[in-house]
């Protein structure tokens, strides 16, 4: 199978890089920008493609690759801090510059190869605060912007090409295509990766592994796919164990519970530990505290599952791509957004392996095997629901009044969408509340209650998102139903940050 690889120097969009790129069915692979020569070999890449990243090139400490990298002879295309590193290597001059952050109009002043097919001008975005002020001998510029004279540079003969804009995020128009031409025309990649193949792959090997595995579900796509695929390997092998933590949507404990009874051939057994979750949650307003308390404590409850039912010698995990850079696992330098309840690692007094099946998957891959698997297309066409459950969605402590809000309302705007079919149109939607409250008036009587704040947002892989714009009559509907029928609620608002700047949940 061919295969691209990235090299991560740090910015939050490189997995997005291998995430295009597998769009048009060629793999992508993200490694560390300090990967040595001879590891790099051994991947066999047809071209390489370095990631943007937060650094200046001419800083003491900037990452830069193993210098023999350059001599591979292969493909190779800088992206924003890959460009400059491009620059700097062959003899050009990177400068500090007025940053230029958003959308920005590319002129195309060569459109062979790399922007072959792009037209005159595009959108482009761009995300930098240096630039290129002169570029290397044997180089020329393909591309500019008003703020970029060198926004675009490539050497043909050497099949090395620098842009200082992200084809990778949606903003940036045809984005996609430009990333194409690099491989499949510059680097002549094969487009040989399907869901198909990664089934059968994953099978393979998961039928290879010894000893019996435990399987947390949660009735999301993610963990159901991880049970569906490992019990296909092994049968019986897999037990799944769903654990009601009390922080669920409206329902949801009793809806698992009946589709995997009556859908799914494997062993499954449901947990009632909402007393323990929500005691340990007592008291907790600090949102990485709360899920490390929610992953530590489902750690707790299978371990006793464990010992009752065991042995097992494997914990199953439905982490994806998304989760491991935004926990900072990522290889090359990117900061921590936030930690994820089945990233963090095992503690060390559990003796259990862990299983990641989905690890190098991406949610809209994840869904395509789903489909491959026959899962219930009311599954996998329902929205991402976050790990810890609502402890995210509930801003300071949690509360039995913040639950019910949460629950309901959350219910109320899926409702809302669902009537105006807008519900498989949109990527997440749902009603956080935390401790703001304002005066309202019901009937002739002033309430002082909590302020719920709807999110929904449209995204193709949760990278990045932007918020949905709805249309007035339905967010009237929905405030008018939340307030009405939630006693403790007198205002609703509706967020319109998109990610970035934000998140997509709000812890």
């Amino acid at each position: 199978m061919d295969k691209i690889v990235v090299l991560d120097f740090g910015s939050q969009y490189s997995h997005l890089i291998c995430r295009r790129i597998r769009e048009f069915s060629v793999y992508a692979e993200l490694v560390p920008y300090d990967i040595s020569y001879e590891e790099l070999q051994k991947l066999n890449p047809k071209g390489i493609i370095f990631s943007g990243g937060p650094s200046s090139v001419y800083s003491s400490d900037a990452p830069v690759p193993e210098n023999k990298i350059f001599e591979m002879n292969l493909p190779l295309l800088g992206i924003c801090y890959g460009h400059q590193l491009i620059v700097n290597k062959y003899g050009g001059k990177v400068k500090r510059a007025n940053k230029e952050y958003g959308s920005s109009l590319l002129t195309i002043d060569n459109d062979k190869d790399l922007l072959n097919g792009i037209g005159e001008s595009v959108r482009a975005w761009m995300s930098h605060g240096d630039e290129a002020e002169q570029i290397p001998p044997g180089f020329q510029v393909i591309g500019h912007t008003k703020g970029a004279k060198a926004a675009a540079i490539a050497s043909e003969d050497k099949s090395i090409y620098g842009i200082q804009f992200h084809p990778e995020v949606v903003h940036t128009e045809q984005g996609t295509e430009i990333l194409k031409n690099f491989v499949l025309k510059v680097c002549g990649a094969n487009q040989d990766w399907t869901m198909e193949g990664f089934i059968d792959t994953a099978v393979e090997k998961i039928s290879k592994i010894e000893g019996n595995v435990l399987c947390g579900v949660s009735g999301g796509i993610d963990s159901t796919v991880v049970a569906l695929l490992i019990h296909k390997a092994i049968g019986d092998r897999l037990k799944c164990v769903f654990v009601n933590n009390g922080l669920l949507r409206l329902n949801e404990e009793k809806e698992i519970e009946e589709m995997f009874k009556d859908n799914f051939k494997v062993d499954f057994t449901s947990i009632d530990a909402t007393d323990q979750f929500l005691g340990k949650l007592k008291g907790i307003e600090d949102p990485e505290k709360k899920r490390m308390i929610v992953g530590e404590e489902f750690i707790h409850v299978f371990t006793e599952f464990a010992k009752k039912n065991g042995p097992f010698k494997w914990l199953a995990q439905g982490t994806l791509y998304p989760d491991i850079i935004e926990s900072g696992v990522s290889k090359g330098p990117a900061a921590v957004i936030k930690s994820h309840h089945n990233v963090g690692g095992l503690p060390d007094w559990l003796n259990l392996e862990i299983l990641e099946p989905l690890r190098e998957l991406y949610k809209d891959e994840v869904r395509k095997i789903a489909k491959i698997l026959a899962v219930p297309e009311k599954l996998f066409m329902r929205h991402p629901f976050p790990g810890p459950g609502l402890a995210v969605r509930i801003i300071g402590e949690v509360t039995p009044t913040k639950l019910k809000i949460a629950k309901v309302a959350s219910r109320i705007v899926e409702d809302e969408l669902l009537e105006a079919n807008l519900y498989d149109k949109v990527w997440q939607a749902y009603a956080a509340v935390g401790d703001d409250r304002a005066v309202g008036v019901v009937g002739d009587e002033r309430r002082y209650g909590n302020i719920v704040m709807i999110r929904v947002v449209d995204s193709i892989d949760a990278m990045t998102a932007d918020w949905t714009r709805l249309p007035h009559g339905l967010l009237e509907k929905m405030s008018n139903r939340i307030t009405n029928e939630i006693e403790d609620v007198t205002w609703v608002t509706y967020t319109i940050s998109s990610k970035p700047p934000a998140t997509i949940e709000p812890q």
